[in-house]
């Protein structure tokens, strides 16, 4: 048994492996190796997952010496996606090397029971990349993600929903957000926060469809949807406390993604709303009025982040979200009009100027209606 416990150690390294840029001197040889190893870790899943005591000794030795990740028993019947998911996300991976390991996942999940989730990696991720080879098409609004980055956002949301299933079929519900970090955080920033942003309005498109689908369904499909719905207010949750955990990633979250997209996120995400406007406030607080320019600048370079017609157009694209945010947006500038003295000439506020246009705006917007 201890020489299992030694094997069974040894996967934390065999998924850091496969995340590396080591993987780029891997061959097919290696790919199946490695593929042959996960199935063994799998079959030891298989063979002990009715034993308590031994589970629970596979899962003690898996978690030592872990510093960012956790891994529990229920990964070990699922080591082929998690290797899978890791190398096909790797871009060192070698194209010989991938097209063994896609041939691969591809036979064994047709091969085996559950055949499902591992076709659904192959092709997803295949067609993710066959979309970044193609030609841009027509122009698509702020609130539509590229076809590549909405094929992640997908593959994202179904590995958490797995990861969920699993964790409860065993009575494990830790270290979710810890993997979600650790995948999260491979990806440049600005791909990371595109994906997050597409998987968030992927789980709102979703809920609007059951929503609008269950008038005439029968109970058990009302059961089904309301546990398809708790299920995503969960990795909801875990979006959003990832998004929310760290300032200067939610500050880069808002930076890089367009402010229509941000106030459509914001009104349907109530968490959002309070955390943006408090960021749209210390960027504002850092305009100055320039008399000889007739017009707010930036004060320090490195602390606004936003030119007066940036903030002005996420204010506005707020106001437009819908009637609650709208009403908690103008609240916010008068809130802080009055704290600057509540006057109303332009020059003196930055947020009696923004109120001012802000609220015009609204007015002709109403008029022409």
């Amino acid at each position: 048994m201890e020489a299992v416990l030694e094997q069974v150690e040894q996967l934390p390294a065999l998924l850091a492996v496969s995340r590396s840029s080591l993987v780029r001197d891997w061959d097919s040889a290696t790919v199946d190796r490695a593929l042959e190893w996960a199935r063994y870790f799998q079959h030891l899943h298989d063979r002990f997952r009715t034993r308590p005591r031994l589970r629970e000794a596979l899962g003690r030795r898996l978690r030592r010496g872990q510093a960012r990740t956790l891994l529990g028993f229920s990964h070990l019947g699922r080591c082929t996606q998690l290797l899978g998911l890791a190398l096909l996300e790797n871009r060192s991976l070698p194209p010989a090397a991938c097209r063994r390991l896609i041939d691969s996942l591809l036979q064994s999940a047709e091969a085996g029971p559950e055949p499902r989730s591992l076709l659904l990696l192959a092709r997803r991720k295949a067609a993710s990349r066959l979309l970044a080879l193609l030609p841009c098409g027509p122009p698509r609004a702020p609130e539509e993600a590229e076809p590549q980055v909405q094929a992640e956002a997908q593959l994202l949301l179904s590995r958490l929903r797995e990861e969920r299933q699993e964790a409860e079929s065993v009575g494990e519900g830790a270290g979710q957000l810890c993997w979600l970090s650790g995948v999260l955080e491979q990806l440049p920033q600005p791909r990371a926060c595109r994906v997050v942003a597409a998987a968030l309005l992927l789980l709102r498109l979703g809920r609007g469809t059951e929503q609008a689908g269950s008038g005439g369904r029968d109970g058990d499909s009302l059961d089904g949807n309301q546990e398809s719905a708790t299920g995503d207010e969960y990795i909801v949750g875990q979006l959003l406390s990832w998004l929310l955990g760290n300032p200067e990633r939610f500050s880069a979250f808002c930076l890089i993604l367009p402010g229509s997209l941000l106030a459509s996120l914001a009104s349907h995400y109530s968490q959002l709303s309070r955390p943006y406007l408090d960021l749209l406030t210390c960027w504002g607080s850092h305009l100055l009025y320039d008399p000889l320019q007739g017009q707010w600048v930036k004060s320090c370079l490195e602390k606004a982040e936003l030119s007066w017609e940036e903030l002005r157009e996420r204010f506005s694209s707020l106001c437009q979200a819908s009637v609650l945010l709208r009403e908690q947006t103008q609240a916010a500038l008068k809130h802080l009009r009055a704290r600057d003295g509540d006057f109303e000439v332009c020059g003196l506020s930055v947020w009696t100027d923004l109120l001012m246009e802000v609220e015009e705006n609204l007015r002709k917007e109403s008029e022409s209606t």
